[in-house]
């Protein structure tokens, strides 16, 4: 199977270079800035036990000429129109492309791009980030992937690739139903996000103080209501896990956007939020919190554009 990851960040980059490391035929769509520092550093894997550095196989947008079996897709939202145009030529009669976005928005984006039959769902939980290097750090154990089709059910393909995935030593599962899985980390994301980008803090911060530790559980329940309006609700067990994780005493658990927000990096608030809360309102689903935090994403996007 011939592989092409775009993108070589936290996490496309991460389960990529499983990939690579197990002999895969993959490749990564890249920037050429990044290939550079890909070329000069390696693809390196620090934390969590892990320290290795890789020779990744890359290909940048101009040089890009053949179709692919697999297109793993893993870029920030905001770079989502441009990637989609730079991996067009890879995308044959028989790819199939799993999108590892947060959020449903890019669906549509792909699906009207490439049909809907050559794209499907994914779901990835992870905890990497960049550091100032380039090198993907990994900040706890958690990494699994979930795909599916659209549609739901397993499919002759999503077999194959989970097979391919988990050879590699990816936690790999096919969902039988994928859109409610992007629904549920949707939430989980926008929950852990609010909590911490609102109240400028990682979640022991937050509950440290007077009021701190009610913050999550109302957040997560905006969002729950905003999923089960939309015909797919959260089961109570992740609610439960997503409740403990936010209001667990002394914890430095904290979001991507978090980061990104501290370190003064646009997020993608549109793609995130803006899309969440905009069906909630189709919906009739008040969420004041989640509305709140929204605005002031939007407030910190307007600032960082500002400075560019």
């Amino acid at each position: 199977m011939k592989i092409l990851v775009v993108g070589a960040g936290a996490t496309g980059g991460y389960f990529g270079a499983l990939l690579a490391r197990a002999g895969r035929d993959v490749t990564f769509l890249v920037r050429p800035r990044r290939a550079a520092v890909l070329r000069e550093r390696g693809l390196r894997l620090t934390g969590s036990g892990e320290d290795e550095v890789l020779t990744p196989r890359l290909v940048t947008a101009d040089r890009l000429t053949q179709p692919y079996d697999l297109v793993l897709l893993s870029v920030k939202s905001t770079a989502l129109e441009q990637a989609v145009e730079d991996l067009a030529p890879a995308v044959g009669p028989g790819t199939a492309i799993v999108p590892l976005l947060n959020g449903l928005r890019h669906l549509d984006v792909l699906n009207g791009r490439f049909g809907k039959e050559a794209v499907l769902g994914g779901v990835a939980k992870v905890i990497t980030t960049l550091n100032d290097e380039g090198d993907i750090v990994r900040l706890a154990p958690l990494a699994v992937l979930a795909l599916g089709e659209q549609d739901g059910g397993a499919s002759a393909r999503t077999e194959e690739i989970r097979t391919v995935l988990a050879g590699a030593g990816i936690d790999a599962s096919v969902s039988p139903d994928i859109l409610a899985s992007m629904w549920h980390k949707w939430v989980f994301i926008t929950t852990l996000s609010t909590v911490t980008c609102l109240m400028r803090g990682e979640v022991g911060d937050v509950v440290a103080v007077p009021g701190g530790s009610g913050i999550g559980p109302a957040v997560l329940a905006e969002g729950a209501a905003v999923a089960a309006a939309a015909g797919y609700p959260v089961p109570e067990s992740e609610r439960d896990l997503t409740t403990a994780l936010v209001t667990r005493a002394g914890s430095t658990f904290a979001s991507s956007m978090y980061r990104d927000v501290v370190s003064g990096f646009p997020t993608e608030v549109e793609h995130v939020f803006g899309d969440l809360t905009a069906r909630a309102r189709a919906l009739a689903v008040p969420t004041p919190l989640l509305d709140l935090a929204t605005a002031h994403l939007r407030v910190h996007q307007h600032r960082v554009g500002a400075r560019r």
